[in-house]
């Protein structure tokens, strides 16, 4: 299990997640046995390729996960309370006040038909009644580094850059005051100047409002100097999980140095980009034992027939492999 913290430290506490999705044959494995634990303050990251199950858990925090999905057992604590029972209310107030979501597509998560302003204002008013929720709008845009952010406020979705849109998905989480904020790919669909100047953005957010962060992506390059701790998510389980710094050094997993391999360097000489081949498999064709064998190049006959358990790399350095030695 993932490196755990004092339970005066922890704000999110997940144990043994499981979501699965209904379909005529059987119920499909999205998330299966998740546990981590995020502490006040602190970024943790969430690391695998599409498919891996890194957005369906982050759903699964405040019950979002849409039909047929389902949470099939495990436990989910945020603030010492089972998310598991809260009602309506308690929800509502979890949903953008406890924990908020940035996603990776903002022209999704924008009404196009609202201007910019009034989406902010508008979950300023949901959560804080009472708040001056256009002035706070404008503050809000001016936080995030939009340009001539009072002519923003009457801006429609359309009228943004991705990098503006991007902006502005983060004050309306923000509007709410989260104590976690969920960065679900922020950056993807940007360019690596803007990409360079999110992560820049959400780093000093956080530290200037004390929030925890959670940072999903499939791209280890982005979690240094971001994320204290990283978990690498396979086929819906966490295959290895260490501090920053130790797994980036020290990868044990066949999978994670796949993913280290893949990110483009500036430095070097200009060999072709390494690729992990294949895909990661669907739940409905979860191979046996190992669910990386058939793409892993250390794979041997005993990775077929049995899943490995998780054996201790260093202290708070974990990982799941039968010959990661």
């Amino acid at each position: 299990m993932p490196l755990a913290v004092s339970s005066s430290e922890a704000l999110l506490d997940v144990s043994d997640l499981r979501v699965y999705f209904r379909t005529r044959a059987a119920p499909l494995c999205a998330v299966n046995g998740l546990s981590f634990q995020v502490a006040r303050g602190e970024t943790v990251a969430l690391v695998g390729e599409s498919g891996s199950g890194k957005s369906v858990a982050a759903l699964a925090l405040t019950r979002l996960v849409p039909a047929p999905g389902y949470l099939a057992g495990g436990r989910i604590r945020f603030g010492g309370a089972e998310v598991s029972n809260l009602d309506g209310d308690g929800l509502r107030r979890l949903r953008g006040g406890g924990i908020a979501y940035v996603f990776q597509e903002p022209s999704a998560s924008l009404n196009p038909v609202f201007p910019i302003g009034w989406q902010i204002a508008e979950a300023i008013r949901i959560h804080r009644p009472g708040a001056p929720a256009r002035r706070e709008a404008l503050s809000l845009l001016q936080r995030v580094g939009l340009p001539d952010p009072e002519r923003r406020l009457r801006s429609y979705p359309h009228e943004l850059s991705g990098g503006m849109q991007q902006r502005a998905v983060i004050a309306m989480a923000l509007a709410c005051r989260p104590r976690l904020l969920v960065a679900d790919e922020p950056t993807t669909a940007l360019d690596v100047t803007i990409q360079a100047q999110i992560l820049e953005l959400l780093a000093g957010l956080q530290a200037e409002r004390g929030m925890a962060m959670l940072l999903i992506t499939h791209n280890l390059g982005l979690v240094s100097g971001v994320a204290r701790r990283v978990c690498v998510l396979y086929a819906g389980r966490i295959v290895e999980h260490a501090p920053t710094a130790d797994l980036l050094a020290r990868a044990a997993h066949p999978y994670t140095a796949g993913l280290l391999a893949a990110v483009p360097r500036l430095s070097g000489n200009r060999e072709r980009l390494a690729g992990i081949p294949g895909a990661v498999p669907h739940p409905a064709r979860l191979p046996g034992g190992c669910p990386f064998h058939p793409r892993c190049p250390k794979a041997r006959e005993l990775c077929s027939r049995q899943e490995p358990a998780e054996t201790a790399v260093a202290a708070e350095h974990g990982v799941r492999c039968h010959f990661w030695k």
